[in-house]
């Protein structure tokens, strides 16, 4: 084989595409030397084979040229599925076409020697449609290797009709999340019926609204974020039937000697590692009720203990990947594991916590003053039964599985293993373990937030398709320039700032993108420390408004429901001073862990 069809072989078997990428994962499963020896033999054949095939092919001028590169956006994202097409100047068919995958490589095969005027045109909709020629000089190393690359092809945005009706539905979606006019569920679902009545029904009217099909549509589903909530909703289910978390919360009122001030930093500090360990909504519909009943048996007002109880939670799951919401969807789509978030995140979170403490002790400090009468041996008696752990046998499974699936998710991360993994096969050996009502467990998984991460993730998605996340992360790029600080500056207290208002799980997967362009193009950015910014500010964020998260909603309805709501000025007084110090500290913290 002479120097030119050596070069072309090893072009070739650089590809993606062809077979010899595949093979080592075969080759592995080979544990016989001897068997082994014979698939690399076979392998070197089918190389030398398919060389001189093309070489032969080539001297025949029949086939074999292949013309290469890589579609990029404006900030270096690969660009997937665009139409690739060669055709001659003279012709109304395309010699060949393809697509670009996921990397955004892709490679034409041409028939035939190629001839003068030979160009290569690449489609995409919400881009600039790019005509490349081939110059006399390109043809001649195409004709004598067989192969031609253009290298890195930057594809620039293109503002069509689509673009404006997506950002509109896009926000649209979050001011009738904000202002609390549907279900965010609901409003999710309308959103995502609006991008497709857009795509599929308003395209015949005026082609330029396009926004995706629905096959584009599922690939921005994270699938990844929905099976592991689904898993830890049945191993969460199965846990509160033992009454862990009411005696918990019974545990704290006898260590506090009745005393309020002191029950309630209890109370705070129980509530942000359950938060951590499962999740904020979970933790607050189970801590709400009983503290409603201590805080009424004690003579103080229970929100002076439920509202503290709620902040810790916000912050406190900021410490693991299982904790928030938001932090699952961020852990999934920046690769960030359950070790990572503990080790980057938990001395900000604590310092935090403390400050938080602080205010929250000087806020209620008339509650704390106020006396009781002490609770009748009748009323402790009833808050004990119900506090009583009524399943120890369930509790000890529940814990041991509990305990496997939190080392799963650290031992995995050495092993490339997804947290949702280890989460459904301990939520599995559970059910099979202690053999549940199956359909009980079913039911108890919240399939609305299910269905709302699916539809918020394609209705981002759909922003993102046709550009507007891009023009965001652009005018963010040219605010912060090539600072660090001001980049996690931006992320913490912009993003913070907005979760006051925004519902922190759709804030924080829209700005995802945003992270992802910040990251690759600000120096010392690669340390995924935006992310975590991004994980402070949503969550932080959240304490500022009694419609900044999910766990907060959830529990002014419990207390609703109980005679004792919470008022959104109520809730404003003391979240929103708590969200601003907290942002403090947490932007502190990051800059000491990966800036100083």
């Amino acid at each position: 084989m002479n120097r030119s069809q050596q070069k072309k072989a090893a072009w070739f078997w650089r590809q993606p595409t062809w077979l010899h990428q595949r093979q080592p994962h075969r080759l592995r499963q080979w544990r016989h030397p001897l068997a082994a020896l014979v698939l690399l033999i076979a392998l070197v054949f089918t190389a030398v084979g398919l060389a001189q095939a093309r070489q032969q092919g080539q001297e025949e001028g029949s086939d074999g040229y292949v013309i290469a590169g890589q579609l990029l956006d404006s900030q270096g994202q690969p660009v997937v599925e665009a139409l690739v097409t060669a055709k001659m100047p003279a012709e109304d068919e395309p010699l060949t076409e393809t697509e670009s995958q996921e990397d955004g490589n892709w490679a034409l095969i041409t028939e035939g020697e190629p001839q003068a005027g030979l160009a290569v045109i690449v489609q995409r909709p919400h881009f600039q449609t790019e005509i490349l020629e081939l110059s006399p000089n390109d043809l001649a190393e195409l004709r004598v290797t067989g192969t031609f690359g253009f290298g890195e092809i930057i594809l620039q945005r293109q503002i069509t009709a689509g673009f404006w009706a997506a950002t509109l539905i896009f926000v649209a979606v979050l001011l009738i999340i904000a202002f609390e006019k549907l279900h965010s569920t609901t409003a999710a679902l309308v959103g995502l019926s609006a991008v497709f009545l857009v795509s599929f029904i308003g395209v015949a009217f005026w082609p330029d609204l396009f926004i995706f099909n629905f096959d584009r549509a599922l690939t921005y589903i994270n699938w990844e974020v929905i099976f592991l909530v689904m898993a830890m909703m049945i191993v969460i289910a199965v846990i509160e039937e033992t009454g862990i978390f009411q005696w918990t919360a019974f545990q704290a009122y006898r260590m506090s000697g009745g005393r309020a001030w002191l029950l309630v930093l209890i109370l705070m500090a129980v509530t942000a590692v359950a938060s951590a360990l499962l999740d904020n909504f979970t933790t607050m519909l189970l801590m709400a009720p009983i503290s409603l009943q201590i805080g009424l048996a004690i003579g103080i007002n229970p929100l002076a203990l439920i509202i503290p109880e709620v902040l810790a939670s916000n912050v406190g799951g900021i410490s693991t990947l299982i904790g928030t919401p938001t932090n699952i969807l961020i852990g999934a789509h920046a690769n960030i594991g359950f070790t990572d978030f503990l080790v980057n995140q938990t001395v900000g979170v604590v310092a935090a916590l403390v400050m938080m403490a602080l205010f929250v002790l000087w806020h209620y400090r008339a509650e704390w003053r106020k006396q009781s009468g002490g609770i009748s041996p009748a009323l402790y008696q009833m808050l004990e039964e119900n506090a009583r752990i009524e399943h120890p046998n369930q509790l000890r499974k529940s814990a041991i599985i509990f305990v496997l699936i939190i080392t799963g998710f650290v031992v995995g991360e050495q092993f490339h293993v997804v947290p949702a993994v280890p989460a459904l096969i301990g939520a599995t050996a559970l059910l099979v373990w202690l053999k549940p009502d199956i359909h009980r467990m079913i039911t108890a998984v919240d399939w609305t937030t299910l269905v709302f991460f699916m539809a918020l993730f394609m209705v981002v998605g759909a922003v993102q398709e046709v550009g507007t996340i891009s023009f965001i992360a652009e005018m963010i790029s040219r605010i912060v320039g090539d600072s660090l600080v001001m980049a996690i500056f931006v992320m913490v207290f912009g993003v913070g700032t907005l979760s006051t208002v925004i519902a922190n799980i759709p804030l924080a997967a829209s700005m995802l993108p945003v992270a992802d362009f910040l990251s690759l193009s600000i120096p010392g950015a690669q340390t995924k420390v935006l992310y975590y910014a991004l994980s402070m500010g949503a969550a932080m964020g959240g304490n500022g408004t009694i419609v900044g998260a999910e766990a907060n909603l959830v529990t002014a309805g419990i207390t609703e429901q109980a005679g004792r709501p919470i008022s959104f000025v109520a809730f404003l007084k003391v979240g929103l001073p708590v969200t601003y110090l907290t942002l403090i500290i947490g932007f502190l913290w990051l800059l000491v862990r990966f800036v100083l």
